[in-house]
């Protein structure tokens, strides 16, 4: 009887070893990436920190860029007139105190975060605030 030979197994499809076409391959692993995969942790994103001071500061300027945003004309007029103040005195109450709400009335009073950012952002650089 002759021997029992098995199945040789199949040959794997040319294309199958070449990238597809059109599609580079892939870059290496950022260097961040790569260290926190050797140990086993993952890299920090600075947006999702629990940092108070952090928070606090990107909840002012983004409140007040909604302003700026929503407003374009407004603020256009106020910085030409210095009347800023006036113009925006209802939303400004309303955006402080949302503010205070989310970070905290110390926080909030503490520091000059929500200031800064009426100035540098709405007031385009300017001290009105």
């Amino acid at each position: 009887m002759p021997p029992v030979v098995p199945p040789a197994a199949p040959a794997a499809h040319p294309a199958a070893a070449k990238p597809a076409p059109g599609f580079p391959p892939a870059p290496p692993a950022a260097p961040a990436l790569r260290e926190a995969s050797k140990t086993g942790s993952r890299p920090v994103n600075p947006f999702l920190t629990h940092d108070p001071s952090q928070k606090a500061r990107r909840l002012a300027r983004a409140l007040i860029s909604d302003l700026a945003v929503y407003y374009p004309d407004r603020r256009k007029e106020g910085l030409a007139n210095g009347t800023l103040k006036e113009l925006f005195k209802e939303e400004i109450q309303k955006s402080w105190e949302e503010y205070s709400e989310q970070v905290g009335k110390e926080v909030a009073s503490s520091t000059t975060y929500f200031t800064d950012a009426l100035n540098e952002i709405l007031a385009g650089g300017q001290r009105v605030f």
